[in-house]
């Protein structure tokens, strides 16, 4: 007898030929520019300008603009034009005065003065929310947006342009090489001088004029300026500020600049020297692979287990005479009750729609992402792409929603509509507005601006919405689904089960392996939300997700199994919440993540942490309680459509 190769084996294993056999590659969402020491070549640009962005804090989810901490400011200043996902995150970009010429290297340049007196209160508000940045370690984040390449501090991969003294610095997040200068207690210094290496690769070996930008490296200095005309950027004492603000404080902020050639690192890879040097990195491949690995395995055994046992049940029912059926215990006994429609059908299917418009958005967003459409390169293409993409999808939720409500019995489809398109939608709005309003009472730059939130408004009520009467119209219109065997008018009685049968027990069973092969998934990606560590495996993150479609379908398929044998016929919630359970152990991770591994600090931190979090776990129920569900109605049409039933 030959053996049949589960399909989620081959699945699997051409995945990882996929994964291994296909380099990395980046589709550029930005043309390059190419920059010349001469202003007569065509196509060549001589100034370069450093963008900056919002400052954060491993500390604290508030971000900040970039103008609060008073820090020199462009004279002409300038935003680029910032799409939805920038927006919703909050980034903040706008022009610096760091402006230097291409190959032309800078020693030393002041960039501004700032002085702070003591007798002038807006002054002293402008000194303190500074030291409150050194407290809380914030950090900043530049770019030159024109040629969108990655900027890193040297030496370590987060350093912080502010920072104070008084406490033992933490190595994984402080300049060390500043450690052995600042050894005063109870004393701020401010990081006053940025050393800028630019790496370019150069045009001439490949045949066209110029250069174009692949790197650039800052290394932040705390340097005191005691003459502004003979100014001292290589060593010096530190510039301190002192905790009681008891005299005025003069700041001079420098920069210098050196260009270096580099024809190793092309344009189109220059993101994968700093990706390759991110932490941790052969340490997440090994870890996510074995991970893999052995939940899929697992899975695979689990689903022959299975099919191998339901494969003789069906053979025995239907070699069986019906008088010895009757007296047979299983599944079989409970055909005319299995269909039965569940309680609350309405809410159920409500669910269900909203989980395949984020299911359809989750599949496509990953894929473009894999392909590199999404690129770390431009920023906020990801948010962009699925807040889109779930305007777009609100015809199939409509659609999967009317036509599960109309198989339910459900007459109330005016309703049934409305609440499609609103229910889960407005509880993720009226989460996200309250965070909101905390951010804006903060003077947070994340606070989305009115006019943005008029434009979602905009986008939810204006095209998700009729979409979704839409597909909700074509459902309707559709018959009700067909069921393979006919419901009895009066319900068969449960035999009492055992604690392992119970729903409950098998609802929180159910959400464990699932989430197994995940939870290491799960922490880059909360390490990249509010650590601010660069997220990029988006070929793994797909197919995590892959994983977690068959992990969550092959669970709660079996679990279904094993309550209709126990007799028991209410399958239609349980299906869902059993692979929906998963969002549970979600919420539980992120509350252990929150107190071990961040360091936040304050009321509106941590109520914007756990805020958003709500939002996430909502989503992730929805979406792996209706992969959940499908694959359970699946199995259950299959196998009673293939048993003689009288």
């Amino acid at each position: 007898m030959k053996r049949r190769i589960p399909l989620s084996f081959v699945l699997f294993i051409l995945l990882v030929v996929y994964c291994f056999s296909c380099s990395a590659f980046y589709l550029p969402g930005l043309a390059p520019v190419s920059f010349c020491e001469e202003k007569d070549i065509p196509e060549c640009q001589t100034e370069i300008q450093l963008f900056v962005n919002r400052l954060d804090s491993v500390e604290s989810v508030l971000p900040y603009e970039y103008d609060v901490f008073d820090f020199c400011k462009d004279v002409k200043e300038t935003r680029p034009s910032e799409n939805l996902g920038q927006v919703l995150f909050g980034e903040r970009i706008e022009s610096s005065p760091y402006k230097f010429h291409f190959k032309k290297d800078v020693k030393c340049s002041s960039v501004c003065p700032k002085t702070y007196k003591k007798d002038v209160k807006e002054d002293v508000a402008k000194l303190d929310f500074l030291k409150m940045g050194m407290q809380l370690n914030y950090q900043h984040h530049w770019s030159p947006v024109t040629q969108a390449i990655p900027v890193r501090a040297a030496q370590t991969r987060r350093c912080t342009l502010v920072k104070q003294k008084g406490k033992t610095p933490d190595k994984n997040t402080f300049c060390r090489f500043f450690q052995s200068k600042f050894n005063e207690k109870n004393t701020y210094y401010v990081f006053n001088h940025v050393s800028i290496k630019i790496t370019y690769h150069s045009g001439e070996s490949e045949g066209w004029k110029g250069a174009r930008l692949v790197g650039a490296t800052l290394e932040p200095k705390s340097i005191k300026q005691t003459d502004e005309k003979n100014l001292n950027c290589e060593d010096g004492s530190p510039m301190e500020v002192p905790v009681v603000f008891d005299s005025d404080v003069s700041i001079l902020y420098t920069y210098s600049v050196t260009f270096t050639e580099d024809n190793s690192i092309k344009w189109a890879s220059r993101w994968d020297y700093i990706l390759v040097s991110m932490p941790h990195t052969n340490i997440q491949w090994f870890s996510i692979m074995n991970s893999l690995v052995i939940v899929l395995f697992l899975s695979g055994m689990v689903a022959m287990i299975m099919l191998r046992t339901l494969h003789k049940d069906i053979a025995r029912y239907n070699q069986v005479d019906q008088e010895d059926a009757q007296e047979e215990s299983g599944w079989k006994q409970v055909h005319g009750d299995v269909f039965r429609p569940p309680r609350k059908g309405m809410l159920l299917s409500i669910f269900l729609g909203q989980g395949t418009q984020i299911f359809i958005m989750t599949f496509i967003t990953l894929f473009l992402a894999c392909l590199g459409f999404l690129s770390p390169a431009n920023r906020g293409a990801l948010m962009t792409c699925a807040v889109v993409l779930w305007v777009l999808l609100g015809t199939p939720a409509g659609y999967v929603s009317a036509r599960l409500y109309k198989t339910f019995g459900g007459e109330k489809w005016k309703t049934n509509v409305l609440l499609t398109a609103l229910l889960c939608p407005g509880i993720v709005f009226a989460d996200f507005f309250l965070m909101n309003l905390i951010l804006w009472v903060e003077g947070s730059s994340a606070a989305i601006p009115f006019g943005t939130l008029v434009a979602i408004l905009a986008l939810w009520f204006g095209i998700s919405v009729p979409l979704t009467f839409i597909g909700a119209y074509f459902g309707f219109k559709k018959p009700a689904i067909e069921q393979p065997v006919r419901t009895n008018q009066i319900p068969r009685q449960i035999p009492e089960q055992s604690f392992f049968t119970k729903p409950i027990p098998g609802i929180i069973m159910g959400g464990i392996l699932p989430f197994g092969c995940i939870f290491i998934q799960l922490f880059f990606i909360l390490n990249s939300i509010w650590s601010h560590q660069m997220y990029y495996m988006f070929g793994f993150l797909f197919l995590v997700f892959i994983i977690l479609l068959i992990t969550c379908s092959e669970a709660t398929i079996l679990l279904c199994y094993f309550h209709l044998c126990a007799e028991d016929y209410h399958w239609w919630w349980r299906s869902f919440l059993t692979s929906g359970f998963t969002a549970v152990y979600l919420f539980i991770y992120a509350v252990h993540y929150f107190f071990s591994k961040l360091q936040i600090i304050g009321a509106a931190s941590t109520i914007l942490y756990f805020g958003y979090t709500m939002i996430m776990v909502l989503i992730f129920f929805l979406f792996t309680g209706t992969i959940g569900f499908f694959a359970c109605f699946w199995f259950v049409n299959k196998i009673y459509s293939v048993v003689k039933v009288d």
